[in-house]
């Protein structure tokens, strides 16, 4: 009970209103505040209080400057990156191997038949444009049909308004929109070759990828039609006719451990076909590395099998390899690393950690939960990266533009692979695509960073393997292991030797902290206001307080403004009302007490007595003296 009397006391005393006029109060803070200035407005005299004004005025506005100029930097969000070095037993990396070259030749060579002749047929055609001189007569018919899906094609641009389009296997050539012999003047001109792209078969919806050398064009057209081919091949089959980590992988020792194989986990790569990877922790716990140095890295000896490369798929010979987290898939396109065949390559590492913050000050991600592209690379139960984001979003645009998934990215469900005889125009659909710059931004907006990584720093260094000195008895050894026979089927073109190994324990830590806080913010405003205005928070509260009291005044004249108003339309509507106590009073005083009857007043929902009606006995009325009267 005391404590709702209390309130109701309190609230009486809030409707009364601070009880003076605007000017009052201003004069009233100007008086009581502790900030420097405002009191010599109202003290000095009229010169000095024109200064004093102008400087209280230009100093205030230098303060709200600062304020605004602190706030803003504070809602940037800057962050400072701070390097700190450790010392800790650390996990060895996940190391991915694999061939550069993604098939056997002698496997996959029957898929690749007919595309083999045509290219043959083609660079003869290239190299020796003279009628005659090429050997295709004498072979089978070449079958033109996979060749007029996507066709090579030379471009004569010493007209730059009106090039000349020149297919290798037909004998005329067209103008764009115009068709021309050819005549002998091709023979003494260079052309430039181009991949030819259309939207469809003998559409005139095309566009041709310039190359300035027919090896790039070559390759690119080849890798563009063996994908069409391969992609209609059942995975476990494409697995079959890549190399077999028993082949592939000679020996291994981790640390003062032997290993085989078995220890290696193998994916399917779609650059590179099989792949290998030692220590990746889906099954089993990751080793850690037992000391710093060669001697307690991981040494591999690989047989790449140079001599059954694709000739036309891969001008590379050697391994690609990738150092990368437990967990997280090896894109080996953008961050592997080849290993010459016929060498020793030593990769001594180092640990970088990054540390990001997170939201507000970064749009980095934990675990890409909250991104908005569907990772199509959880089918390999990895972790989330901004590579796979990347190629996950480029793939959806794939599928919803083209109508087909490509070849080197994982397929959503229910799509199918691009291929030229289901999909003719995938080959435009897709390089419109990938050159589109705003498809790239689409998906470089939609992607994120992961707020912790962990980069690995290689040391690369390499040496002759084996020396002229020991390469028989090697090469005997591996052969004899391998095959188990006498017959040496080793060379040093296709074997390698890895060590991948801590160069030191130290690992660098690069984490980020938030360059503005909140304690920065608050002292910094602080500052300012002590600065120009000599203020503290007690001053500020004290401009809060006049704040509400000219907020209570502003209320309590309106109030009295709607009182006002309210009374004016009374008397408006009822010109004839008694007379209030108060000017009964007014009346008594200026006039002397003279005692009257009392008019009669209508009630609510009456009306006003007829004329000649005796007024009602008032007599029980009566109005006491002036001197009696109270407030």
């Amino acid at each position: 009970m005391n404590l709702k009397k209390y309130l109701v006391r309190a609230l009486h005393r809030l409707q009364k209103g601070p009880g003076y006029t605007y000017k009052e109060l201003l004069v009233w803070y100007c008086d009581n505040t502790n900030t420097h200035g405002p009191k010599r407005i109202i003290k000095e005299g009229p010169k000095k209080k024109l200064i004093w004004f102008f400087l209280t005025l230009l100093f205030a506005s230098l303060v709200f400057w600062q304020w605004g100029i602190l706030i803003n930097t504070y809602l940037s969000y800057n962050v400072t990156s701070s390097l700190s070095i450790g010392f800790k037993t650390m996990k060895f990396p996940a190391v991915t191997v694999c061939n550069a070259n993604p098939f056997k030749y002698s496997e996959v060579k029957p898929l690749l038949k007919e595309l083999d002749r045509l290219i043959e047929a083609a660079l003869e055609r290239i190299l020796q444009p003279t009628p005659g001189n090429s050997s295709e007569n004498e072979s089978p018919p070449l079958d033109l049909e996979l060749w007029n899906q996507i066709p090579l094609v030379l471009i004569d641009e010493h007209d730059k308004d009106n090039p000349i389009i020149l297919d290798i296997f037909e004998t005329n050539q067209t103008a764009v929109g115009n068709e021309t012999a050819m005549g002998n003047e091709t023979k003494e001109k260079k052309y430039k070759l181009a991949v030819k792209l259309c939207s469809h078969q003998g559409s005139d919806n095309c566009t041709y990828r310039n190359f300035s050398s027919a090896a790039q064009a070559v390759t690119e057209w080849y890798i563009l039609q063996s994908t069409s081919i391969l992609s209609k091949v059942p995975l476990h089959e494409r697995i079959r006719m890549g190399y077999q980590a028993e082949d592939m992988i000679l020996a291994c020792l981790y640390g003062a451990e032997p290993c085989n194989y078995k220890n290696f986990t193998q994916i399917y790569h779609p650059d590179h076909g099989n792949c290998y990877i030692f220590n990746w922790g889906m099954d089993e716990e990751a080793l850690n590395s037992s000391n710093p140095g060669a001697e307690f890295g991981l040494k591999l000896i690989l047989d790449i099998s140079q001599q059954d490369y694709i000739p036309y798929l891969s001008s590379a010979a050697g391994a690609r390899l990738m150092l990368h987290q437990q967990k997280s898939f090896p894109f080996l396109k953008d961050q592997g690393i080849y290993a010459m065949a016929g060498t020793e390559t030593s990769i001594g590492v180092l640990v970088d950690e990054l540390e990001r913050m997170g939201y507000p000050y970064s749009d980095c991600t934990m675990n890409g939960s909250d991104v908005p592209v569907k990772n199509l690379y959880s089918q390999y139960n990895t972790s989330y990266s901004i590579q796979a984001c990347l190629r996950s979003c480029f793939q959806n645009h794939m599928v919803e533009i083209c109508g087909c998934g490509h070849y080197m990215f994982p397929l959503p469900e229910g799509v199918t692979y691009c291929n030229n005889e289901d999909n003719p125009g995938w080959a435009y659909c897709y390089f419109s695509l990938r050159s589109s710059i705003k498809q790239r931004q689409i998906c470089i907006d939609s992607c994120k960073e992961t707020c912790n990584d962990t980069q690995y720093k290689m040391t690369i260094s390499m040496a002759d393997w084996p020396s002229e000195a020991s390469e028989d008895w090697i090469f005997h050894i591996l052969s004899y292991e391998r095959d188990m026979s006498t017959n040496v089927t080793l060379d040093r073109n296709g074997i390698i030797k890895l060590n991948i190994y801590f160069q030191e324990y130290n690992y660098r830590t690069i984490s980020e902290s938030a360059a503005t806080t909140i304690v920065w913010l608050l002292s910094s405003l602080g500052g300012q206001f002590g600065f120009w205005m000599g203020g503290s928070v007690l001053c500020l509260i004290e401009f809060g307080e006049i704040i509400i009291d000219s907020l209570w005044i502003t209320v309590i004249n309106i109030i009295g403004w709607c009182k006002g108003l309210k009374q004016r339309r009374a008397r408006a509507r009822y010109p004839d009302m008694p007379p209030t106590v108060s000017e009964l009073v007014e009346a008594h005083t200026n006039l002397g007490f003279q005692h009257e009857a009392p008019r009669a007043v209508p009630r609510a929902g009456e009306l006003p007595p007829e004329p000649g009606t005796p007024p009602p006995n008032y007599d029980s009325l009566r109005v006491r003296p002036p001197d009696t009267l109270g407030p």
